[in-house]
């Protein structure tokens, strides 16, 4: 082959002030200080006055002469090396084989390439590259020159540092822009391993034909899958899952090929023991029209705007008699009226066996909620149809995320009720935390994945093993005879089936349940009753007291408190963000404005989250709304102590000689305070800078900051009493319309007595 030309430097490549930090390994407070403080700091060269852009080889040159020594993350160096090599080098698809063939070198050859010469490096991989079989489809041999020994070497410290996984993502999302613009999303690996468990033991030869990063049949290799299959329509994503499986898989038979898998099927002749797949979503020109005599449609002619049954059929098409397969696949899949015909010759062979609902945000596109099919190629003369299981995962994740009242205290006692009220902060219901998700940076990567496997596991396995004696759990899942779904619109969406109360409810049970939820509602009363006593609260005279105030700036600058972090709202970690503690909560601003504990997992953490929180600590939400001012703050306690922020949270810590937290923040969560301290309209950004707070001496900070504690803790009871008052509504409702109670005497309903 001819020798490919190395990539040219381009003549300029731009970057942001928030990139900057990033190679820099500094914050971005750091970099606005350089640009204040020096004067030869580079000018920007693009962008606007609000967002400027730098030249990268000009912010080099100045770190250089400033004797600064990146800290950035190996990833974060690989990007800025790609980032040089300018857009369209096509570097990803040249540096593909190189990921591979670093990666079967031990950490001892690692290190010494580290040390060789730039003409040794080139050398080296170039042959190691070489030696790699031929696994990774269109990928030619490739030559590399002096210019690309920079991007080499930062490839190296990437795969040394951060492994070769992190190198190959950072290598395909400079070729690939992932998300709504493109419409090319990466499968998260939660799910993927839900989906890939979902497959029987013993599923050897497993498919996925429409494959985009490997991530499904990485997921079914680490199940035991020893022959994986895959195709897509970009180059670079087949290549890119060819060297996911290569690493992750290495005792595997990989065949990676590139084409469309509806219209040139490259695996024609090939049956396997499972499908695995997110396909395309909404695709107009599937091939309907060319592809209409297709073999493949035993169960009917995919409608035009329907390629999701298109894709299911493939699957179905492609296995041994008995094999699974198993989709992700859009909800109105399950109700559009076009398919109505497919879907009802599906349910009637036998082939569907199970529908489970995802919550939304658990997937990309994030805005609905994606729902897994299970299918299953019937076999000739096999048993008679079984029923359909279907599992409201959605319902589950809701109630475990929003805390909607009902279903615990219900199901406790085998009554299954749908909701559910999740304790929060010293017992209380997370009902008040409704629509601020949105503006705390809340996401699908918070929901607990292993807790939503495990329901969903639980669920498949008793019903496979017993399709016809299954019992139904009420709000999770329900097994549906055949003829009770074959009816005029042929709808398999869960949460039309799955029963939200239990067929065999206890009365006597029930009424216990509701004698104690009384029981529990009266003491709670009466503790509210207590927390919202007049307390003394005394008036300060003929008019409001005034006071000399203090921005919060200032309080920092005189040492009376501490501004570990101020959020930049909208922001959540970032590329190249050293990973938090796999252990560690993080604390969102939804937390704040619900009064929850820590919620967070590792994906809502903030990318420069590196100083956990101490009890004392007051907490701000960056993002105004949600109607309740005061919920604006939180003082942390031991709950909250070793939790990582997540976005949208200003951290601030006060010298306790100085400064009572109970005083801090209670003045700063002020509604006027916030506001004057506020910018936008659509979304208001606190500054906390700007935050205002008494100048008083400290003994009268603590007896203000005692008052706000006792608000707070009037707060919190009248959320334990909201949601238990919901649980307790809730159960009733489902005792009197079930018939398992009845409605107690009242005068005018005793036996005899005219209406």
């Amino acid at each position: 082959m001819p020798q490919q030309p190395s990539a040219q430097l381009p003549a300029s490549a731009h970057v942001t002030a928030a990139e900057i930090s990033r190679v820099a390994g500094v914050t971005r407070a750091t970099v606005s200080n350089w640009r204040r403080r020096h004067d030869d700091f580079p000018a920007p060269s693009g962008g606007t006055e609000s967002s400027p852009l730098y030249d990268l080889t000009a912010v080099q040159a100045w770190l250089r002469g400033r004797g600064h020594t990146s800290a950035a993350s190996p990833a974060e160096e690989l990007r800025t090396a790609l980032r040089l090599l300018g857009p369209g080098s096509g570097a990803a698809a040249r540096l593909f084989p190189l990921v591979a063939a670093m990666s079967r070198l031990t950490p001892e050859e690692l290190a010494e390439l580290a040390t060789a010469s730039d003409d040794q490096l080139i050398a080296r991989t170039e042959k190691a590259a070489a030696q790699l079989p031929p696994a990774v489809p269109e990928a030619e041999p490739v030559r590399y020159g002096p210019d690309d020994a920079g991007t080499v070497r930062a490839l190296l410290g990437c795969v040394r540092e951060a492994g070769a996984q992190a190198a190959l993502d950072v290598l395909a999302e400079r070729e690939l822009d992932e998300g709504a613009a493109s419409g090319v999303y990466q499968t998260p690996e939660g799910l993927a391993l839900l989906m890939a468990r979902l497959l029987p033991a013993g599923a050897a030869r497993v498919l996925d034909p429409a494959c985009g990063s490997g991530t499904l049949l990485a997921a079914a290799a680490r199940q035991g899958a020893q022959e994986l299959f895959g195709q897509d329509t970009l180059p670079v994503q087949a290549q890119r899952s060819a060297v996911r499986l290569l690493l992750a898989a290495p005792g595997a038979d990989v065949a990676i090929r590139v084409g469309d898998s509806l219209r040139d099927d490259a695996f024609p002749e090939v049956t396997v023991d499972a499908v695995l797949s997110n396909p395309p979503f909404g695709d107009r020109d599937w091939g309907h029209d060319e592809l209409a005599y297709d073999p493949r449609w035993a169960y009917g002619v995919p409608p035009r705007f329907e390629s999701e049954l298109a894709w299911v059929q493939h699957a179905l098409a492609h296995l041994e008699a008995g094999g699974h397969a198993v989709m992700l696949l859009p909800p109105a899949l399950a109700f559009r009226s076009s398919g109505r015909r497919i879907r009802a010759e599906l349910i009637r062979s036998g082939a569907l066996r199970a529908v489970i609902s995802l919550p939304a945000r658990a997937a990309y596109p994030l805005h609905i909620g994606l729902q897994i099919w299970v299918l299953q190629r019937p076999e000739p003369g096999g048993a008679d149809r079984t029923p359909v299981l279907f599992v409201d995962g959605e319902g589950e994740q809701r109630d475990a995320t929003t805390g909607t009242p009902g279903a615990t205290v219900a199901s406790t006692a085998g009554f299954g009720t749908r909701g559910g009220s999740r304790p929060g902060r010293s017992g209380s219901s997370s009902s008040a935390a409704s629509s601020s998700s949105g503006s705390s940076g809340s996401s699908g990567s918070t929901f607990d994945w292993a807790g939503l496997t495990g329901r969903v596991l639980t669920q498949w396995a008793a019903f496979t093993a017993a399709p016809d004696t299954y019992a139904d759990e009420p709000g999770v899942a329900r097994a549906v005879p055949l003829v009770d779904l074959l009816d005029d619109v042929v709808d398999v969406t869960p949460a039309r089936h799955v029963r939200a109360t239990a067929a065999d409810i206890d009365p006597a049970a029930l009424a216990r349940r509701v004698a104690e939820l009384h029981g529990q509602l009266a003491e709670q009363v009466a503790a509210l009753a207590g927390a919202s006593e007049s307390g003394g609260w005394q008036p300060s005279g003929a008019s409001a007291r005034e006071w000399r105030t203090a921005t919060v700036s200032d309080l920092a600058r005189g040492g009376a408190l501490t501004v570990l972090r101020a959020a930049t709202p909208g922001t959540r970690g970032s590329k190249g963000a050293a990973a938090p503690a796999a252990d560690r909560p993080v604390l969102t601003a939804l937390d704040i404005s619900a009064g929850n504990p820590p919620s967070g997992g590792a994906g809502d953490v903030h990318s420069d989250a590196t100083q956990p929180v101490a009890a004392g600590d007051v907490l701000v939400r960056a993002v105004a709304g949600g109607g309740d001012a005061a919920a604006m703050t939180r003082v942390a306690d031991d709950q909250d102590a070793g939790a990582l922020l997540g976005p949208n949270v200003h951290l601030l810590r006060p010298d306790p000689a100085r400064l009572d937290p109970w005083f801090l923040a209670g003045f700063l969560g002020a509604e006027d305070n916030i506001a004057s301290a506020s910018t936008g309209s659509t979304h208001v950004h606190v500054a906390p800078g700007r935050l205002r707070v008494p100048l008083l001496p400290l003994e009268q900070q603590r007896r203000y900051g005692e008052a706000f504690r006792r608000v707070h803790e009037l707060r919190a009871a009248v959320r334990r009493t909201a949601g238990l008052a919901a649980d307790t509504a809730a159960t009733l409702t489902t005792g009197l319309t079930a018939g398992v109670l009845l409605p107690p005497d009242t005068p005018d309903s005793r036996p005899g007595r005219s209406a």
